[in-house]
């Protein structure tokens, strides 16, 4: 955490950006109170980019409205029943939500909704005192009635009230808690891990959508591998990802390894750092994240027993492309990233007989071939995997994948690879050998796209000779 000197300049310029100062003119001439709330306050205190910009007031919906309107470039009101008005000033896109005080029926996480009357009120109903912050505005005055300052010097996160109360009312605060080791590295206290173990069962009556975007943040955090512990100590993984902390009891193979599990999670390092390498400054790649954390699910349901007390795990690739789907599925992500995710775990394996055995050009044009718009991250993906200690044989497989992938560049360069297909299309197919639309003209292309993929582009007249030739003799 940076000096309390540099945390109240901070503070300070927070409040004196052009949006906020309008707001918080605007709301003191219209009579109410305003204060910038939650993540934008802690993220200011400890040094950490500021993104959103939430606020809260006394104002109840309709006065907001009417307060913002005349200043704001955009408004709308999708929340309105939770107090909520969302609107765009500038380049700045806020929140401001009337003061509540929630009320839980016990059965989901749907609150009653009531309005408060007090900004300390409002914060102790929030999630943890890191996040029961404010600043009132235009006076800047820090409001703090949990110690959440003091808990973000020490790097602690737990609860305004007891935990259990909490996590009662909203069984989906143990999931951000994990988020939150993730996102700012702190450490989870032991009463609060304690109700996170205690009444894991509960996150059951949250919504599958709300699990996932939990989760989602979570992988998306700068280290992931600390909140993704979390869940699985607890015992919170059990029951939104049980394929990830199954793989504790399946020893690697190749012993490198206390178990997959650890295996696994140093694969999930290890892609982020490839990554961030390969392509600085980008958004996090959900994708990868859930293919490397993922790719291994396969293991459990795949182990046998060897002679001699080897294991194996025959297959596990195309097992696990088929868990992760249905568990993706039931935790509502959408299609493509499903598919992806699953197409980068069924592949995985793929690259291991290149560094065994000398890929033809045909071979390595399978490989883009199948990968398809994944190959990116299966090239990381695949990097990422191996994780041995034997420095030797790490050498050896990174140097091989940087002989796959010149061997693709340079295919590329000579064929534009990223078009693999027949040299002669459908409709050409049907006029040289004189046949109408059906089966035989799909059996005809697969055989033009393994001789375009066996030994690259023909042209039009030597693919129409061999065409011609498998025609006579199939």
């Amino acid at each position: 955490m940076q000096s309390v000197a540099e945390s109240l300049e901070r503070l300070g310029d927070l409040a004196h950006t052009p949006s906020v100062a309008r707001l918080a003119d605007a709301f003191q001439a219209a009579g109410h109170e305003l204060a910038l709330v939650g993540g934008p306050v802690r993220d200011a205190l400890i040094g950490r980019p500021v993104h959103d910009l939430d606020f809260t007031t006394d104002a109840r919906p309709d006065d907001i409205v009417r307060v913002v309107g005349p200043i704001a470039d955009a408004i709308w009101d999708v929340g309105r029943k939770y107090g909520t008005i969302g609107a765009r000033l500038g380049d700045d896109t806020v929140e401001i939500t009337t003061y509540r005080s929630d009320s839980y029926d016990g059965a989901t996480r749907k609150p009653e909704v009531e309005f408060g009357d007090t900004l300390e009120g409002d914060l102790l109903r929030r999630d943890f005192t890191v996040n029961a912050l404010a600043l009132r505005l235009p006076e800047v005055r820090l409001v703090d009635p949990s110690g959440g300052v003091e808990d973000l010097i020490a790097g602690v996160i737990t609860t305004p009230s007891s935990p259990q109360i909490s996590f009662g009312d909203d069984p989906l605060r143990m999931m951000r808690a994990a988020r939150f080791t993730a996102q700012l590295g702190f450490t989870v206290d032991e009463a609060t891990r304690e109700a996170m173990s205690s009444m894991a069962e509960r996150i059951e009556i949250v919504s599958a959508e709300r699990v996932r975007d939990e989760l989602s943040k979570l992988l998306m955090a700068d280290e992931p591998r600390r909140g993704l512990e979390l869940l699985v100590e607890t015992g919170l993984a059990d029951e939104v990802i049980p394929e990830i902390p199954a793989l504790r009891l399946e020893a690697d193979e190749h012993h490198h390894h206390k178990d997959v599990y650890q295996h696994s999670l140093t694969v999930l390092d290890q892609a982020i750092g490839y990554e961030k390498e390969r392509h600085p400054g980008e958004a996090p790649d959900l994708v990868l994240r859930l293919a490397a954390i993922l790719h291994d699910i396969g293991k459990p349901a795949t182990r046998r027993f060897e002679p001699g007390g080897a294991v194996s795990f025959y297959h596990h690739d195309v097992v696990g492309a088929k868990l992760a789907k249905k568990r993706l599925t039931a935790l509502r992500f959408d299609k493509s990233t499903i598919d992806s995710v699953a197409r980068l775990i069924e592949l995985h394996l793929r690259f291991f007989g290149y560094a065994d055995a000398h890929w033809t050009d045909s071979a390595v044009r399978r490989y883009v071939r199948d990968a398809g718009p994944e190959l990116e991250r299966l090239h990381m993906l695949t990097r990422a995997d191996v994780t041995t200690r034997n420095r030797r044989k790490a050498d050896r497989l990174g140097f091989a994948y940087d002989d796959l992938e010149t061997r693709i560049r340079e295919l590329r360069e000579q064929e534009e690879m990223d078009a693999v297909r027949p040299d002669l299309n459908g409709e050409q197919v049907m006029s040289i050998l004189g046949i109408r639309p059906g089966r035989e003209v799909g059996q005809a292309m697969r055989f033009l796209l393994e001789l375009r993929l066996d030994e690259g582009p023909l042209g039009e007249e030597e693919a129409t000779r061999r065409l011609l030739t498998w025609w006579e003799n199939r």
